[in-house]
């Protein structure tokens, strides 16, 4: 069974071509840089990955390709959540055929779940798979949060290994701390507070930020990993404006522009999703050209 990451995974972007199709080509390129720039681990169909308004084909066109490409030199991790248990569950035995070291899987949104709701249909996945699962906590987006409780009973089943903690609500990641072990990790889901939940426990970050940095995420988590947490919040606050501005419309709109502004013409977005405005755009450039990136 593979080992989980310690360090930066990225939730990486899909690019895409003008006529709104997947630039498969541009994605090799995506995953051969951060191959070479130290990247711990890929994510594909995160949030970031815009797998909300792609076909199930391309889905699997994308994870396939990555897959293909990594050719096993970092993990590949493949988000197959649903709202719908039974679609999560198909894809996520599919993805495992496929070759995903391991699944990322969200809550369910909108139609949302009593506690008992939602361990089964964690549970449900974990029964039927057979590599690492890292549950996906990001209330902000689904409308609801994985309890407390919950974590404690799936942190104890043997094939759910992490939870990825997006709530930015550093209380309720302490108190999720708690349930942490050699077989359960955690990592943070929000760049700007890398640092601090690491030093609730935290295996890394599963990033949007290293996107565009990918050395100096990696950099930052094993500094801290290493016992310097000094250079750790180092690298965390020299980038903090940056990864602010990352976020200063819905994700993924700021970091595809920040990639296309430096050079890496990744393309543009699916509705609902569009453009920044311009005062963000230029915002973009001035936190680009502070970090050295233009």
């Amino acid at each position: 069974m593979t080992e989980m990451i310690k360090g930066s995974i990225v939730a990486l972007v899909t690019p895409f071509h003008e006529d709104g199709s997947v630039n498969f080509e541009k994605l090799k390129e995506l995953v051969e840089w951060h191959v070479a720039n130290q990247t711990d681990g890929i994510l594909v169909l995160g949030t970031t990955g815009e797998s909300s308004t792609m076909t199930h084909e391309e889905d699997d066109s994308v994870v396939q390709c990555v897959i293909e490409t990594v050719a096993k030199r970092v993990p590949v991790i493949v988000g197959a959540g649903s709202n719908n248990t039974n679609t999560m569950l198909k894809k996520s035995i599919d993805y495992e055929k496929m070759g995903a070291d391991q699944l990322l899987l969200i809550s369910p949104y909108y139609n949302k779940t009593n506690e008992e709701g939602m361990i089964q249909h964690f549970k449900t996945v974990a029964d039927a798979v057979h590599i690492p699962i890292i549950l996906y906590n990001i209330p902000g987006r689904t409308g609801c949060s994985i309890s407390e409780h919950a974590v404690a009973v799936l942190s104890q089943h043997p094939n759910i290994k992490g939870i990825k903690e997006a709530s930015g609500n550093l209380s309720y990641a302490m108190n999720i701390s708690k349930y942490l072990h050699d077989d359960f990790v955690m990592y943070s889901g929000n760049d700007d507070i890398i640092v601090p939940m690491m030093s609730l426990g935290s295996s890394g970050v599963i990033s949007v930020l290293a996107n565009v940095l990918p050395n100096e995420t990696h950099e930052m988590v094993h500094a801290y990993l290493d016992g310097d947490a000094k250079k750790a919040l180092a690298i965390q606050h020299q980038y903090l404006d940056l990864i602010h501005a990352l976020f200063v419309e819905v994700n993924p709109i700021p970091v595809k522009e920040a990639m296309n502004q430096m050079g890496m013409q990744i393309g543009g977005y699916r509705l609902p999703l569009t453009q920044m405005s311009e005062a963000h755009k230029e915002l973009m450039k001035q936190r680009l050209e502070e970090a050295g990136l233009l």
